[in-house]
């Protein structure tokens, strides 16, 4: 009879599944690529069958393979269940979590919350990841990712948490040579700065809901188009245009003393703000209890989803709100 697999070879195996790649894994893991085949040649031996179709070019899961990921996920998230199963309090929490918060919202709110949270849980250790782009959940490792925007990932679960308001701003030494619109004509004497998530995309134009929830766009003219939040509202402090953001990640500070809300009745549509993660049976614990507080950190600053009937936009497009 073959000897049990051990849980360090069921989580090699369990990581080269969700990267699809033996030096990925490796990387994420921190241990040679040669370890990595190792454990899995072991596990393929003691379970008498293949798990991965291997080619020069790609790693795929065989159907025995994608049995054994079920199976081994299971495992994995229960063993993780009970070791923390007698613990008194969630301080017992340890672990490594991976997560991706857009950027503006892990510089304002996220990352000056952290001493509190490693605080409640020193046996936690985090790998945050910050950025405009879309990341691969799966293929990256991700526990869990925070998005702002229409959702495009069918293969992931969407804990939907409210929704941003969204205000138009301009810096006052822009109002003060350029004017100040009060009508959606007045825009067409004005400069919009433009977000494209990938350079070369069509800028949208000015945007705006009517009462009924119908989005509406205004083209505007714009001599510069960004794709990072920092520069967004960087450009926007430097006097080059009109920018659309959420109202809660432009609150208090230098920025909001030199910026202005212009048009408020002609605002966009509420941005959704949902937490994705990858099927699991059940997650394990502390990555529950990071988005558990995650949510509590960002309610203060949501429409609650209560209100999503009448303020939840329709998707016109695939633009990812800078944050």
């Amino acid at each position: 009879m073959s000897a049990l697999p051990s849980l360090d070879t069921l989580q090699v195996f369990v990581k080269v599944a969700e990267l699809s790649s033996f030096t990925q894994a490796a990387l994420s893991l921190g241990v040679p690529k040669a370890s990595v085949s190792t454990a899995v040649q072991r596990l393929e031996a003691s379970l008498g069958t293949r798990l991965f179709h291997r080619t020069t070019r790609r790693v795929q899961l065989t159907q025995d393979g994608q049995a054994c990921l079920e199976r081994s996920l299971d495992l994995l998230s229960d063993l993780g269940d009970l070791q923390t199963m007698f613990q008194p309090s969630a301080s017992g929490l340890s672990g490594r979590l991976r997560v991706d918060i857009p950027l503006r919202l892990a510089r304002d709110l996220v990352t000056p919350a952290l001493p509190a949270f490693f605080a409640a849980h020193p046996g936690l250790e985090l790998e945050l990841s910050s950025t405009d782009r879309r990341v691969d959940v799966i293929r990256e490792g991700f526990d869990c990712v925070m998005r702002v925007g229409p959702l495009s990932d069918s293969s992931l679960v969407a804990r939907p948490l409210g929704f941003l308001e969204m205000v138009n701003l301009a810096s006052i030494d822009y109002l003060d040579r350029m004017g100040e619109p009060l009508t959606l004509d007045d825009l067409a004497h004005h400069q919009l700065i433009h977000y494209a998530p990938l350079l070369g995309q069509r800028p949208i134009g000015f945007e705006w809901q009517d009462e009924q929830g119908a989005q509406h766009v205004v083209p505007m003219a714009g001599s510069l188009t960004v794709n990072n939040s920092e520069a967004y509202i960087g450009a926007c402090l430097a006097g080059l245009g009109i920018v659309q953001v959420p109202r809660r990640g432009n609150d208090g500070g230098v920025e909001a003393q030199r910026l202005r809300e212009v048009l408020p009745q002609f605002r966009a549509a509420p941005m959704p703000v949902h937490l994705l993660y990858p099927h699991r049976r059940q997650l394990p614990r502390r990555v529950q209890v990071f988005m558990q507080w995650l949510a509590v950190l960002m309610a203060p600053r949501l429409i609650p989803l209560s209100s999503g009937g009448k303020t939840e936009p329709t998707e016109p497009t695939e633009r990812t709100e800078p944050t």
